[in-house]
């Protein structure tokens, strides 16, 4: 593992398997749950790209399963930690900032923005009312402390959640240095530990980048906005996206790699 808490270098593996952008879609996952249970082998690792969370219904219940689904393959192969990887998307980064919404100068302003972005979908989930939320968000510091406090202790209740928050990483990476895991983008313009923000909110004119990225050959994201094939794209191209738009089409891309960057393999929920 990286020096720097926030980066993994991954071990020397056969396969790297990434799954992208999940939304709480818990139909979907689950044939993609099914598949890697029947393929993923001894020597592999599985890296998911962020956003596990929000959008969908069922963001408790999808990181349960993502959590079983973890449990079984380290059971079944002995696997160390680092065999399996989860990186931080924009629903993760949105639901953390949301715990502390106490300490926002404008929380009303905050919540309303991250409700338009999916969050109200995740503590739903955790059994809090929308509407609920809204009003303790203009109640002043003291209210929205014990309602995060409420969230916290409901995020507790569920085994592994408060480990798979605090565990997230911005960005893996081959130890061969030339494929790169994000979950939505890079400014290729500063190094890995200069990016604040942009693994998950993006940076411009990075999906159309035509040069390697440091020592990296591939970079594979789990988001991109852009309404466009981007799995037939990215099959000749330095960034392979493992997402489709729009959001509503319950559509989980997922692709397997080799160390030096190179695609194995790209595929979808049946």
């Amino acid at each position: 593992m990286d020096k720097v808490s926030n980066f993994v270098e991954l071990k020397k593996s056969n396969k790297i398997w990434a799954i992208g952008s999940i939304h709480s879609n818990l139909k979907s996952f689950t044939s993609i749950k099914k598949f890697l249970l029947n393929n993923f082998e001894a020597n592999d690792t599985l890296i998911f790209l962020g956003n596990v969370i929000g959008l969908g219904n069922y963001s408790k219940e999808t990181l349960n399963s993502v959590l079983d689904l973890r449990f079984s393959l380290m059971s079944k192969f002995k696997l160390k930690p680092e065999s399996i990887v989860f990186l931080r998307g924009a629903q993760e980064e949105m639901f953390s900032k949301l715990l502390q919404l106490q300490l926002a100068p404008n929380p009303t302003e905050i919540l309303e923005w991250m409700f338009d972005h999916g969050v109200n979908e995740t503590i739903k989930s955790y059994g809090f009312s929308e509407s609920e939320v809204k009003k303790i968000a203009s109640s002043g510091t003291l209210n929205i402390s014990k309602w995060t406090s409420n969230l916290n202790k409901a995020i507790h209740d569920n085994p592994g959640h408060v480990q798979y928050f605090l565990n997230l990483k911005h960005a893996a990476y081959s130890h061969t240095k030339k494929i790169l895991f994000v979950n939505r983008g890079v400014d290729i313009s500063r190094p890995l530990s200069a990016q604040n923000d942009c693994f998950w909110w993006g940076y411009q004119n990075f999906s159309t980048m035509q040069q390697p990225y440091k020592t990296f050959l591939r970079i594979v994201r789990g988001y991109e906005s852009e309404h466009i094939n981007q799995l037939e794209m990215s099959k000749n191209s330095i960034v392979c996206t493992l997402f489709k738009q729009p959001l509503s089409n319950n559509r989980i891309l997922c692709g397997i790699f080799g160390e030096n960057g190179e695609i194995l393999d790209l595929f979808e929920n049946k």
